[in-house]
């Protein structure tokens, strides 16, 4: 019987790479088994059962006896753009709201992928001068009928969610500065930090973070408490978080205590 997994290098893989390959696989077949991956990727089973394992406890999969499942709510690993725009819309248009009012006109602005920040970049009409970096095919062509100078990353295209990544937009990055960042995220532990479900595009996060004097995360409260499979960086490296009224007291806490302006929307 012929296996549904791909053949991969994946003795040549990192861990966070095999683990994303495999995320991949589930979220396109909607299952994997231990037997197939191992003789897909050429490792061991004993390594295999550590990844779903690791994997169950991010609540990324649900683990089976031979394998793993998506989630009964298996949207929320990657959704593609389209699905998280009508996530939260009312709070998005609020956290936008409040973002542009920490831009001058004149500045670098750099914009991550993502509805949120799609959001952000509608808002920021109401300027004339302004430089726009962004990874986001999306948010370049709703800012291609103004007078801004809009700067694209370069890099490969993740289609679900309009995004470029991969090594030439870090490389980009590298050789950008930003006045501001807004950055949204799948999921904020306060305690962890920042995190995607997508190994690639924490890479790329992390070079704007890296690239940008001053580091706003923006996302609606329903992010918080909630962890995926890639850290892009550690509360520490922020300087501000947008968030709606909804988030609990202890996570509005946590932040101040670590000297992160923090604005409720």
């Amino acid at each position: 019987m012929k296996s549904n997994v791909d053949n991969v290098e994946g003795s040549n893989m990192l861990i966070d790479e095999r683990r994303q390959h495999v995320m991949s696989l589930i979220q396109r077949d909607g299952r994997v088994l231990v037997s197939e991956l191992s003789d897909a990727l050429g490792i061991s089973r004993i390594t295999i059962r550590k990844d779903l394992d690791y994997l169950e406890s991010k609540g990324l999969v649900q683990r089976t006896h031979g394998g793993a499942l998506a989630p009964q709510s298996s949207a929320l690993l990657d959704p593609s753009l389209k699905e998280k725009e009508h996530h939260q819309l009312k709070e998005k248009q609020h956290i936008a709201a409040a973002a542009v009012k920490m831009v001058k006109e004149g500045q670098c602005v750099l914009l991550d992928s993502g509805s949120t920040t799609t959001a952000i970049a509608r808002a920021l009409r109401e300027f004339s001068r302004l430089t726009v970096i962004t990874n986001a095919v999306n948010i370049a062509a709703e800012l291609a009928n103004t007078d801004f100078d809009v700067i694209l990353t370069g890099g490969s295209l993740r289609k679900s969610s309009f995004s470029l990544v991969g090594p030439l937009a870090e490389d980009v990055l590298r050789e950008m500065h930003a006045d501001i960042l807004f950055l949204g995220v799948d999921g904020f532990d306060t305690k962890v930090g920042l995190t995607t479900p997508n190994v690639l595009e924490s890479r790329v996060n992390r070079a704007m973070v890296n690239a940008s004097t001053k580091v706003v995360a923006v996302c609606d409260s329903t992010k918080f408490s909630r962890r995926s499979l890639a850290l892009i960086v550690a509360p520490s490296a922020l300087h501000a978080v947008i968030t709606d009224d909804q988030i609990s007291d202890e996570d509005a806490e946590a932040l101040r205590s670590a000297g992160i302006e923090l604005v409720i929307t």
